[in-house]
């Protein structure tokens, strides 16, 4: 998966399309990802004490990788991801503008 932790995505399919999020997490076997503020479910949580009171939580699901894009740093649009050989590593660049990424 070209995707990785901490890469800044837009969201290219599905309800939330065309906002902008941080990856928290990358699940490479399942090929999906959780990005900041993006498909949020309401989730029903019971009490775990007994003073305590249930509560409705707002939770991050996982989308399908296919469904987002890397942004470019440089033009701020979506880009697709290239490997280069650099000093003996492979580095990730971005194809439409050449930076690193």
């Amino acid at each position: 998966m070209k995707i990785k932790k901490n890469d800044k995505v837009i969201i290219i399919a599905g309800k939330d399309k065309g906002k902008i999020g941080k990856v928290l997490h990358a699940l490479p076997d399942a090929y999906q990802l959780i990005v900041e503020g993006v498909n949020i479910k309401k989730r029903h949580q019971k009490p775990t004490k007994s003073n305590q009171k249930g509560q409705i939580l707002d939770k991050t699901m996982p989308i399908h990788a296919s469904n987002a894009m890397i942004v470019d740093s440089k033009s701020g649009k979506r880009t697709r991801i290239g490997k280069k050989l650099v000093d003996g590593k492979y580095v990730r660049f971005a194809k439409k503008s050449g930076a690193l990424i």
